[in-house]
């Protein structure tokens, strides 16, 4: 909706209401923001549905598309295919703390975990955000994992806010992006959304609806000292359609197609990482499990919709990312301060 909507024309799937991850029914993204002279950085939570995120699990599945990068919980994820807390986004030097707030905040709201319970397997992604935010001050502490994930949302929002606060993405400031898809399978209509911790690429290689615009834009970029491919992307992906383990996992890995589509090559110092889930089955503690999932010969469209929202979700967290001056001089310019710049029109 609004300055999302106008971003490119040819979109093959209609919007949800508010046309972010969370017109999935029972999804909701909170954020803790961090901006003084030192830091630009923050937290941002992702919370899968609305009832007992640890006792009734959703089926869930991820792809590494490039592995360079600090994540934690990807290797139980891969192993059981369930997901049991929050999804939590941070900068590279403040997992560990975020992993610890979270895990705080799991064992205040269920007692039997560390006794009859194990322990919950929390995902905890990241971006280096350290050419705008000084990571070595250590600003984001285990508390603020807590106030992101009670700060959740249906309307959120989105650019320089919560994770993404200290982010490039294209050498123009990005930060948090969002977008959803509608689609109809079986003469019923379901939603897959998606949202981005947007952090990778060169401002040459920027593509919108296909324009080469990236390279349009150099010669009166302001930016080319950061004019370099490193980065990295994190990308969940939520959908209420009924989809098997190995069918999130085959949605994540077309995240690369809407990656390619912005004009990433997902470069070797770039930590990709794709993460789906579906809110149609519950998992809870129990002999025999009956999941439901769709037949492969309606998969294609769920493709589709997934690439289109990821993409939206970069280009969503460019718009609506705000040009940052930092206290040494430097000016990270957003993307529409460099088209105006520029003079060039979309």
């Amino acid at each position: 909706m609004g300055i999302k909507s106008d971003i490119i024309k040819t979109w093959d799937f209609k919007s949800g209401k508010l046309n972010k991850i969370t017109d999935v029914p029972g999804v909701k993204v909170g954020h803790f923001t961090i901006k003084d002279k030192i830091n630009q950085t923050g937290v941002t939570a992702i919370i899968p549905h609305e009832g007992d995120v640890f006792n009734e699990k959703l089926l869930c599945s991820c792809e590494v598309i490039n592995g360079y990068g600090k994540s934690t919980g990807l290797i139980q994820l891969e192993e059981l295919g369930l997901l049991e807390a929050p999804i939590m986004m941070t900068n590279t030097m403040s997992v560990g703390d975020v992993l610890s707030g979270t895990n705080k905040y799991m064992i205040s709201k269920y007692e039997n975990i560390g006794k009859k319970s194990p322990a919950p397997n929390i995902i905890v992604t990241e971006c280096n955000d350290g050419v705008i935010n000084d990571m070595r001050s250590m600003a984001i502490k285990d508390i603020h994992a807590t106030r992101a994930i009670l700060n959740a949302t249906e309307d959120f929002s989105e650019g320089s806010v919560g994770a993404g606060t200290g982010m490039i993405t294209m050498s123009l400031k990005g930060g948090i992006g969002s977008s959803s898809r509608v689609l109809n399978i079986l003469d019923k209509d379901y939603t897959l959304g998606s949202i981005v911790l947007s952090n990778f690429g060169r401002i040459k290689d920027l593509k919108i609806d296909g324009r080469k615009i990236g390279r349009e834009m150099y010669e009166s970029f302001k930016n080319k000292e950061i004019e370099r491919e490193k980065g990295s992307i994190i990308i969940v992906i939520a959908t209420d359609i009924p989809l098997s383990n190995i069918q999130l996992k085959r949605v994540s890995k077309r995240a690369t197609v809407a990656l390619a589509n912005v004009g990433s090559i997902i470069g070797s110092g770039s930590g990709d990482i794709a993460i789906t889930f579906s809110t149609a089955n519950k998992i809870i503690d129990e002999d025999f499990h009956n999941i439901k999932y769709i037949s492969d010969e309606h998969i294609n469209d769920v493709f589709r919709a997934s690439i289109e929202s990821i993409e939206e979700s970069v280009l969503s967290a460019l718009f609506h990312a705000e040009t940052v001056k930092l206290s040494s001089g430097k000016t990270i310019y957003s993307l529409k301060d460099n088209l105006k710049n520029s003079k060039l029109k979309l």
